[in-house]
């Protein structure tokens, strides 16, 4: 063996000497690179401490599969790019694409079933050039553990964006639909929420979508403040084994031991969630034949509790000309009368502008009847959530609200230093009692003048949480309008609150997670098809065919001499 060959196996043996002890070491240490601009696929440390939940094998089935028109195609496969990485921390992550359409055979019963499970497809138009053809596409997975089941939505509805602008923002909420799923079903159920009765709230049909959608990972039951009267003390330690009270629409007046009940359940680290209309109007009393109505103040009297915690509802309404559509009737009665659309300015349609993980990268979220939310200084923090836009104003009531208004004109000079009304206003703090330095309702020997640290949420309008009826009385989606068929992001600004009230911020913070996703100019695209193909595909063949002419070139003048 010459002495050349003896150095080549030296070097050989060196080489795969390092190898093997590269892969010895990375077997100790586990780290992934990520060498994108926004960390897209970086999981977070709320997304690693929910993989770790996974014990026994967690199976993922996703419906993007086949023939799926080009934006779902990006769908598919930042869904593939996030549940690899989700499975490269916790093997017991499995998951597999499935084409619900692929068998025509089985396809119907296929559908069917996916129906069954709540799993709706869309239709979405595909314009390829100018031709347009439609598709079908199931933008659902199913998440399987330990026989629990779990349904994953892949694609968010964003009001009035396009196939891919969905596609787009559903993206950037991936991975908390996904984390969200895996936590739904591994994690057992530990907070409580007492949802409050007894003093004209809404009723569960109207609120079912809500409770349907928190019950998956709270437990939630109805607690009734009728008993107050009879037995106090009873009523306010069985309200304490709860985390969290929602008080949504209330229309009868509170008495003094309710409100102690109330006011001792925060000042003991009670979280609440309050939705109050202080004035009473209701959009179906408005059909009718004069198309007018008389909405006046609502006495519920909260507004001394309300003060003492450092804010106040005020008895009017919110005009805003940043409204929510609504159709009406116009020429005459009869089978001639057609359906116009309207701007409907006492519905505010609010688009989030802080910067808050609550309302960060939410959609529009519609309001009925609105009211103004004044913050009084007493040493609580305040963050408004949702206010209307800097085109809007408060009227005062009692006052006609009549449908008509609908065909008044207004200037912009006619809101000047009057918009941007809070609508919605986290307070967090040391609360003190309401009834702090006064006789009260009933003995309590366990009275707390001042409570620990806390925090609840006011929103100035119980219909937010509202889900509308069908014809055969049935709810249907929160958030969904069907005067106008939109659909709006009332539920996922709920469920923030609820899951910021009770703590779970770690899910919220994923869902406020930006990402950096530029989109293709279609028309540009089409203008310059031939260009933009010779640009992305014939220019690195050409480039590779160069490179290896020369190369070969290269190679045989070396080895010619």
């Amino acid at each position: 063996m010459t002495t050349s060959n003896k150095n080549n196996l030296k070097s050989l043996l060196g080489i795969i000497t390092f190898v093997l002890f590269l892969n010895v070491l990375s077997n100790g240490f586990f780290h992934r690179f990520d060498l994108t601009k926004d960390k897209r696929y970086t999981l977070s440390t709320a997304s690693l401490n929910i993989i770790k939940q996974v014990q026994s094998p967690l199976y993922v089935k996703i419906y993007l599969q086949g023939d799926l028109p080009s934006e779902f195609k990006r769908l598919q496969s930042e869904t593939r790019d996030l549940l690899e990485e989700f499975q490269a921390y916790n093997k017991n992550i499995v998951f597999e694409f499935v084409d619900p359409l692929g068998n025509k055979d089985e396809s119907m019963d296929n559908i069917k079933e996916l129906y069954r499970k709540g799993l709706t497809p869309i239709n979405i138009t595909v314009d390829d050039k100018g031709k347009q053809s439609q598709a079908i596409v199931f933008p659902w997975a199913i998440a399987v553990y330990n026989n629990k089941e779990v349904n994953i939505p892949l694609l968010k509805n964003i009001m009035g964006a396009s196939t891919t602008q969905k596609v787009i923002g559903s993206v950037q909420h991936l991975e908390y639909s996904i984390a969200d799923a895996i936590n739904k079903i591994t994690k057992e159920k530990q907070k409580k929420i007492a949802v409050i009765k007894g003093n004209g709230e809404l009723q569960d049909v109207q609120i079912a979508k809500f409770l349907i959608q928190v019950r998956e990972s709270y437990h939630i039951g109805p607690f009734t403040l009728d008993s107050v009267a009879r037995n106090p003390m009873g009523s306010l330690e069985a309200l304490q084994k709860y985390d969290l009270a929602i008080i949504a629409k209330p229309t009868e007046t509170f008495t003094d031991s309710e409100k102690q009940v109330l006011d001792q359940f925060i000042t003991n680290g009670g979280k609440t969630l309050w939705l109050v209309d202080q004035v009473n109007m209701e959009m179906d009393s408005l059909y009718n034949d004069s198309g007018a109505t008389l909405a006046f103040p609502r006495d519920l009297n909260l507004n001394d509790m309300f003060f003492k915690y450092g804010f106040r509802i005020n008895p009017d309404l919110v005009k805003d000309e940043q409204g929510s559509p609504i159709k009406l009737a116009t020429g005459d009665p009869g089978s001639s009368a057609q359906f116009q659309e309207f701007n409907w300015k006492f519905a505010p349609q609010v688009y989030p502008i802080s910067k808050h993980p609550i309302v960060k990268n939410l959609g529009g979220i519609k309001f009925d009847f609105a009211n103004p939310i004044d913050t009084l200084k007493n040493g609580i923090k305040k963050t408004v959530l949702l206010q209307s836009s800097q085109y809007s104003k408060k009227i005062g009531s009692p006052v006609e609200i009549n449908l008509n208004s609908v065909a008044e004109e207004t200037s912009p000079s006619d809101y000047l230093n009057k918009g941007n009304i809070p609508l919605s206003v986290l307070l967090e703090g040391s609360f003190h009692s309401a009834f702090e330095n006064r006789v009260l309702p009933f003995d309590q020997k366990t009275f707390e003048a001042k409570g620990k640290e806390n925090k609840m949420i006011v929103i100035s309008d119980g219909d937010l949480i509202r889900n509308q009826l069908d014809k055969n009385f049935q709810p249907v989606e929160l958030g969904y309008d069907q005067r106008s068929g939109n659909l709006y992001d009332n539920k996922d600004f709920l469920m923030n609150c609820v899951n910021y009230l009770l703590d779970d911020n770690g899910l919220i913070n994923i869902r406020s997670k930006d990402l950096d996703l530029p989109l293709l100019d279609k028309e540009k695209v089409y203008e310059n098809y031939t260009y933009t193909q010779i640009l992305t595909i014939g220019l690195p063949i050409f480039i590779l065919a160069l490179f290896g002419l020369v190369f070969t070139f290269l190679r045989k003048r070396k080895y010619a001499k």
